[in-house]
């Protein structure tokens, strides 16, 4: 199983397009490093940033 993907096969894998996934690394600062993303990073931080976007549900 490979870890470092190229935008395109980690777009497949993750149901994004290409472009969402540059945009992404780029937003959240994953490097993407001689043309390959770190699958594992790339998928932890964006799953980091869906958490922090979410609104904080209050029990009232």
């Amino acid at each position: 199983m490979a870890i470092h993907l190229t935008p395109t096969e980690l777009a497949r894998e993750s149901g994004l397009e290409r472009r969402e996934v540059i945009v992404k690394c780029m937003e959240l600062g994953v490097p993407i490093f001689q043309g390959r993303i770190d699958k594992t990073l790339f998928l932890a931080s964006l799953d980091e940033s869906a958490l922090a976007e979410q609104p904080e549900v209050s029990a009232a």
